[in-house]
Order: C-alpha cells, then structure tokens, then sequence
C-alpha cells in the first residue's frame, strides 16, 4: 500500500486490463473501472489473489458527469499516485448517417470524461506533487478518418490536450504520458464494428505488447509515446504527405475488406 492506488477505465478487457495487470504487478493497489460489473469483479479477484494487492471494480457510466464526480467521491480514501484514462469507444460509418446519440456518447466517454478525471485526479496530486496520469490515445489521431469520423477527431484532441497539459505540470511531480496504439486486437474493434476492416489485414500489436510500452513511458515521465517502431516510422511519414492524401488513405483502411470505394 505504500505505493498508493492506480485508478483505471476501461478496465474490463483488452489495453486497460493489461495496465491493471503491470499496475498490480509493481505493487499497486487496483481500482478497476468499467460498466461491466462482472467483468471487473472478476479481474480484481485474479489481480488480489495473484500479485497479493489490493483491488476493486466500480462499475460507471463515465459519459455520466454525475458518474465521474460519484468517482472522485468514492476514491477520497485512497491515494491515487496513477490514473490510466482508458476507456473509449469508436463508432463506424458515415458520419451523416449514424446516431447522433451514439456520436454524443463518444464526445462524452472518450474526450469529457478524460479530461474531467485529469482535473480531478491531477488536483490532488498537484497537492502531493506527485502523480502519474497516462491518456490512451491512438495513432488514429494523426490523419482525418473517413468512416470514423468523430472517432479519429477524439483521439487527435487525446493528443493535443495531453501534450499541452503535460508542459503545464512540468517540474511539479506530476507527469502526463498519452500512449498511442496502432491496430490492436481487441474486443474495441469488434464492437466498433471494424474487426473485418482493411486496416486490420496488415500486422497488429497485442494489448500485453501495447500496454508494456504505455506503462513505460509512463513510468519514465514521457509525455508520448507511439506504440510499435512500425507504428512509430508510419506516423513519421504522415507528418510529410498531404492530408487529402491521409484521408484517402484511411478511407480505405476503414473500409470492408468486402468494399473498397
């Protein structure tokens, strides 16, 4: 307990349960959040039982801001040294044709929700001068993404709002590190409905794999880190071509192996 706790969302599954596992794993106390219960009471039994810390789930809808203020409340006993942001969704299709209630719950969880919790979260630790906030992002961040849209839009504001905050706390002991993954296996892409994409025909990177470098640069104060040296050299090169071009390209990456337009 002497380490403090690490608070992280999106916990249940894929990116988020592998930071669970590394957190754990350097003798941090676990706090789990998702909306699965079940999902979260599960893996906060294996994370207590194998690495001898302690864990729990809360479960939160964190495209609720009442659900995130009821977080901070519910963690004031804890001292929480790490906040992983992880949790997201993505939303495929074109953007006049899908739910604007879906495209608001997305603004919500994967841009609201991250900042609202830094600010919560990095107040206290200011006060400590300690802390350590890590912001998944994606390396969807750095092109326009027809077909996901809002989406690619999010990330790029992870990116940006990240960076900035992080210069901000500098030389105060509170570092933020934003971590941006490319294609990873996950349940994220099946359930964004983008698991038969183009973009998945090349290679792809494991959560386990994904998270160890995130946890990393983390660790190490960085303020970014992409993950994968392939993924690393390809966003290099979108910072030389065109951004019709990119946005060409990532059309028919989004696109179904079935339809390529």
């Amino acid at each position: 307990m002497a380490k403090g706790a690490a608070l992280i969302t999106g916990a249940s599954s894929g990116i988020g349960a592998e930071l669970a596992r590394l957190c754990a794993g350097d003798g941090y106390a676990v706090i789990l959040v998702a909306r699965r219960a079940d999902r979260l009471a599960e893996l906060a039994e294996n994370l207590a039982r194998e690495y001898g810390v302690p864990a729990r789930g809360i479960a939160a809808d964190l495209a609720d801001a009442a659900a995130r203020a009821a977080l901070r409340e519910q963690t004031r006993g804890d001292t929480v040294e790490i906040l992983i942001n992880n949790a997201g969704f993505g939303l495929h299709g074109a953007y006049t044709e899908t739910d604007w209630e879906d495209e608001a719950r997305l603004i919500e969880v994967n841009m609201t929700a991250l900042a609202h919790l830094t600010r919560l979260f990095a107040k206290d630790m200011l006060r400590r001068g300690s802390g350590r906030i890590l912001n998944v992002g994606s390396t969807a961040a750095f092109v326009p993404g027809p077909f996901m849209a809002m989406y690619y839009a999010s990330k790029a504001f992870v990116v940006s709002f990240s960076l900035a905050v992080a210069n901000e706390l500098q030389g105060t002991g509170v570092s933020v590190t934003v971590l941006c993954p490319g294609p990873t296996r996950t349940e994220f892409f099946t359930a964004a409905g983008i698991a038969d994409s183009n973009l998945f025909q090349g290679p792809t990177m494991t959560a386990a794999a994904v998270a160890r470098e995130g946890y990393a640069a983390m660790m190490a104060g960085k303020p970014e880190v992409i993950a994968g040296a392939r993924n690393r050299w390809m966003i290099l090169l979108t910072r030389l071509a065109p951004r019709k071009m990119l946005a060409g390209i990532a059309r028919r990456l989004n696109s179904s192996t079935q339809s390529v337009k």
